[in-house]
């Protein structure tokens, strides 16, 4: 009898279909403030002013956890991903950050380099 997979499993299986196919394809702002969709940021603000930290850390949580694979492209930024990572990976759900640092070694390399 096959074992059924674990919720784990599933999350991170839904979370590695939505990857971009490398770092450098994301190509979101750095800097001034955006609106994210509704299906994006439901509950609470839909606007982010990426030049205050706690608003940008708020912006990048709500897309890696509720982004799907264009929206993770759209919003997000390569550099301000990377250097967000060491702090922004203890914010997001430890399947998300599994899947994102198996699929990216500059990501898990910078948190072994903030260590």
């Amino acid at each position: 009898m096959a074992s059924q997979p674990s919720i784990s499993d599933l999350r991170r299986a839904k979370f590695a279909r939505r990857l971009p196919a490398a770092l450098s394809g994301l190509a979101g702002p750095e800097h001034g403030t955006v609106g994210l969709p509704l299906h994006l940021a439901w509950s609470g603000l839909t606007r982010f002013d990426l030049d205050q930290p706690r608003l940008r850390m708020s912006y990048y949580r709500i897309v890696l956890a509720e982004g799907q694979h264009d929206d993770l492209v759209r919003y997000l930024d390569r550099g301000l991903l990377v250097s967000l990572w060491p702090t922004l990976r203890t914010l997001i759900s430890r399947d998300a950050r599994e899947v994102w640092e198996r699929s990216f070694d500059e990501l898990a390399h910078s948190t072994r380099a903030a260590a």
